[in-house]
Order: C-alpha cells, then structure tokens, then sequence
C-alpha cells in the first residue's frame, strides 16, 4: 500500500510539534497572554520554554518526562502478559476454533467494533489490547489487518463514552459537573454518576452502525488487500494435545477470574477502597495489571500443556517478545512526552481553551443552538486537550451555570460535553497513545505516518460527529431522561 501523503517519522512529527509549541510559547509570552481560571479566580499566563527558567525546566525534567509519560507503563505491563499469551500460542488457537476456516467478516467488524466501544470500562486499555489482536482477526478472515487497527482504534477512541456500563470516567465528570453547578447559590440539584446513563447507552448502537457503515463504505475498499510481510498460517484443526491445552488454559483462567472477583466482591475484598466501593479502589487503579497478569498465566499454562513451553526460559522469551516491537514505540514515546510535558508547562493548551469557551459564552442562541455549539466547540478544543477530566475541570466552571441559567439541566450540558470531547479522538495528534497506535501500523507498513491515519480516520470523526449531534439534538427535542 503506497503513501501519497508526504509527513516526516512520527518521532520527527512529535518533535517538530515541540518545535511549534516552544516556538508559539515564546510568541505569546512576549504579548502577555493570560487568562483566568473560572474555578478559583487565578490567572495563568503562558509560559516561554525559550526564557532562562523554562530551558532550565526543560534540561531538569527530560528524562522525567519520558519516564512520567502516562502510558509507558501501562504498554509495557500490558504488552508482557500479550506477550506471553501470543508467544504460547494461546491466542492463536483461540482463534482458529473461534472463527475456524469460516470468513465471517461482517461478524469479525461487528465484533471488534463491540469489544472497543465497551473497552472503556478498563480504562485506556482498549488501545493496547485490542488493536492488534483486532489486526490478527482481521487478517485471519482475509481483510487487511491495518483496517482492523483502524476500526478498533476509532471504536475505542470516538465512542469513549458511549457505552451500556458505567464506565470509570462517569464519576469523576458528574462530581466536576456538580461542583460547577453549586457555584450557583440558588441551585439545588444533584448530578450522579448514572446521570447520562440512559442516553449513552442508546448512542452504543447509533456509534457503532456509523462506524460499521463507514468501514464498509470507505476504509475496506480504500486499503484494498494486504500485500505487506506478515502472512497468516493456513487454517488447520486443532490437535488433540491442543485442545487438551486449551480446556486446561480455560479452566486456568476461570480460576484466576474467580479469585479476582472473590478478592474484589467477597466479605474479605482487599481490592476494594477502603469506602467499600469500587472507585479509587486497587480493582479498578490496577485493572490492566490484572489482565495482563491473567493473559500471562493464561498464556503460560497453555505453553506449558501444549509442550510449547518447558522451562523458565521460555517464558522470559515470551515476555521478551514484545520489547522487538516496542523499541520503536520507545523512540516514538520519547519525542511525543516532551511535546506533551512542553505543551503542559507553557499552559498554551488552558490559554486557548478558556479564550475560546468565555467568545463561546458570550453569544446568546437558542438552549438547543447554544448546545449544539457547544458541542462543536468542544471537538474542536478535544484537537488540542484530549483528557476528558482535565478539559472539564475547567469549562464546566464556565457552562454548566450558563446553561442552567438557560434553563439548560447540568447533565444535559455534561452529555453535550462528552459528545464533542469523544468524536474527533481519533485525529487530534495530541492523544496519549497515538504513537502507540502508529507503532501498531508500522508493523504492517514502515511508510505510513500520523497522516496516513488522518487519511483514514477524519470520515469517522466527522460521520460520529454528525450522527450523534443529530441524535443528541432528537433526544432534547422529545424530552427524553439523559439517565437516572
């Protein structure tokens, strides 16, 4: 698959977007831009990575910005216990008994499509885990396995909050919302965490056919067949020393599941929080490590039954494996923290956001225009600050006493918010584990770039976008409860 679109190495890409920030930092600096934080009334002014103090913050904090990079960690945990799960030949036979020599493709898309709207329940740990056994599936039934890191990439990105469970990030915004809303001194409402449960469990089903219609239509006949280096093994049937393998595997793994739900809900409940609940408790802080954990001795039992593995030694070169890949991934990872850390430390990112949300606020439309502008302003923003937390940390402050004011309810404004900050993820340059997912595609095809993505991935943005504004928009008109 030839690339038409001309963009440097994504680690050169990362670096030059510092170039860019350093550069704008210093611009703005020199003009004294500033804002103030509608929260606690402090100004932020931006910050020159060009003055003495913010070259000496940058020579103190490189290597801590790689080493703090948010997702390193978790790649790497994840990739341990995928490693060993790979290596051991577990997913492959999982595989081949679950799809066999049957090229169910529309079920292969639906299902991947499936799993990455409800990855968010884990976190962010659908874009590790699920992209390249997404590619694995896709070309096992003979479609191109860069369209399956795609649609499981935007599954996972766009339908963030789309889901039909709670999901970690509810609580956290429905707290956000409800001390923005308190700043009103007659307001007596409460917002809970289940407040936009009803409405996003329904947005599951309409994210999900755009996303399927727009595989179908656009991407699939774009990439055309797969032509690269990784081929799949013909299909063979199992063994009898491999089914074997896999029933002790399975029942490996139910066990291993039994004792994380017995250590997480049973009287004893260690992994709980010390409240008794599930949020901020070791369960959910710690839920990728568990999967890894379970992949890895998943992995380990199958190689050790099915003769693949016979001492230590091949475990450690089943964990090993991944480090192959992720040396680029490293490199990448690298350059993109120091854009992240520089972007942070100039506050250019808060500058602008508040700038723009306080010439959205001060326009007087109609409470479904002003929503629906909301909406836009927030995918745009989202380009730019990708955290759904960090972003509403700050313009809830500025909206949801706006809309209340305009008789606008708090989580009607908070679903607005989370339409707009989940649709155009998958083409902001600015997500965490972008160079992650290019990573992923370079594996496959060592020319493709960030705009290699964009090329695939704006038609989703824009259809998601569009689909779900308008879903949104009917669901408002007929007065229908955003959740409990």
């Amino acid at each position: 698959m030839k690339n038409k679109w001309l963009m440097p190495h994504p680690a050169t890409m990362f670096m030059l977007l510092t170039m860019a920030v350093v550069f704008l930092s210093w611009i703005f600096d020199i003009y004294g831009l500033k804002v103030t934080l509608p929260q606690t009334g402090e100004d932020i002014r931006v910050q020159s990575l060009l003055s003495p103090e913010g070259i000496r913050w940058w020579l103190r904090n490189a290597i801590k910005n790689f080493t703090g990079f948010a997702p390193l960690g978790m790649v790497i945990v994840a990739m341990f216990g995928l490693g060993v799960a790979q290596h051991s030949g577990f997913i492959d036979v999982c595989i081949r008994i679950g799809v066999g020599n049957r090229q169910e493709k529309k079920k292969i898309i639906l299902l991947v499509i499936t799993l990455g709207l409800l990855s968010n329940v884990i976190g962010d740990g659908g874009y590790i885990i699920l992209l390249p056994i997404a590619a694995m599936l896709f070309q096992w039934v003979g479609l191109n396995p860069l369209a399956g890191i795609v649609t499981a990439y935007v599954s996972v990105a766009c339908g963030y909050s789309a889901n039909v469970i709670l999901s970690t990030v509810d609580p956290l915004l429905a707290h956000t919302t409800q001390e923005a809303a308190l700043t009103l001194p007659n307001y007596q409402g409460n917002t809970e965490p289940l407040c936009n449960y009803f409405f996003m469990s329904a947005s599951t089903v309409v994210v999900a056919a755009v996303i399927y219609w727009v595989t179908m239509r656009y991407l699939l006949p774009t990439m055309g067949k797969y032509e690269g280096d990784i081929k799949v093994e013909a299909y063979r049937p199992l063994s009898r020393k491999e089914r074997r393998a896999l029933v002790i595997s399975i029942i490996v793994a139910c066990a291993y599941v039994a004792l994380i739900l017995w250590l997480t809900f049973s009287s004893y409940g260690i992994l709980r929080g010390v409240n008794g609940g599930l949020m901020h408790s070791p369960f959910i802080a710690g839920i990728l490590f568990l999967l890894s954990l379970g992949a890895g001795i998943t992995g380990m039992a199958y190689g050790f039954s099915s003769g693949r593995y016979r001492t230590d030694n091949d475990v450690i070169e089943g964990l090993a494996q991944p480090m192959k890949l992720l040396g680029v991934y490293f490199v990448i990872a690298f350059f993109a923290a120091q854009m992240f850390a520089c972007f942070e430390y100039s506050h250019l990112d808060k500058c602008l956001a508040i700038m723009g949300a306080e010439l959205l606020s001060s326009f007087e439309p109609s409470p479904l225009m002003a929503l629906v502008l909301f909406i836009l302003f927030t995918a745009t923003i989202d380009l730019i600050i990708v955290s759904a937390t960090a972003k509403w940390s700050f313009m809830a402050f500025i909206f949801v006493p706006m809309f209340i004011q305009m008789g606008v309810s708090p989580d009607v404004t908070q679903c607005a918010f989370r339409i707009g900050d989940s649709a155009s993820n998958a083409i902001t340059p600015f997500l965490f584990y972008m160079p992650l997912v290019l990573t992923y595609m370079r594996q496959y095809d060592r020319q493709l770039t960030y705009a290699s993505l964009l090329k695939y991935t704006w038609r989703y943005s824009l259809s998601i976008l569009a689909a779900w504004t308008l879903f949104f928009v009917v669901w408002y008109l007929l007065k229908l409860p955003m959740g409990m």
